[in-house]
């Protein structure tokens, strides 16, 4: 990867398979500490695993597509971006015991967060996280 401070978004792109989870954060960790963010780690990296997750589990599409993550930098923090083939929208369920909450848990993390259409078939999910100030 190029010199991360240099760059305000990265683009990756992942076969849809339950490892591409634990992959994709570790790239987010790594970009985050690129922009100087490691103050939003906790947080960015457990949105990216519920966001990708989902495109993992629930995310229908034939098998050649894959899942895509943008990590972009903002003014005061980053957008995490899940991308798939899926139109169907997910939708947040609160208290379905240890599975069905991962938007639940983005949503209360992030300052927003949303589903929106992408180009090409399927959806994007997208969560948003800002440094706080002191």
């Amino acid at each position: 990867m190029s010199d991360l401070r240099e760059r305000d978004e990265v683009v990756l792109r992942w076969r849809r398979e339950a490892q591409c989870v634990s992959l994709a954060r570790a790239e987010l960790r790594k970009v985050l500490a690129g922009w100087g963010l490691q103050e939003l780690e906790d947080d960015a990296l457990l949105v990216a695993s519920e966001l990708v997750t989902n495109a993992v589990r629930h995310a229908f599409a034939p098998p050649d597509r894959e899942i895509e993550t943008r990590y972009v930098r903002l003014a005061d923090g980053v957008r995490v971006e899940v991308h798939d083939a899926c139109p169907a929208k997910p939708e947040v369920r609160e208290g379905q015991g240890e599975r069905g909450r991962g938007l639940f848990l983005v949503a209360a993390v992030a300052d927003r967060w949303a589903v929106g259409e992408r180009s090409g078939p399927g959806k994007r999910v997208w969560a948003e996280l800002s440094v706080k100030p002191r």
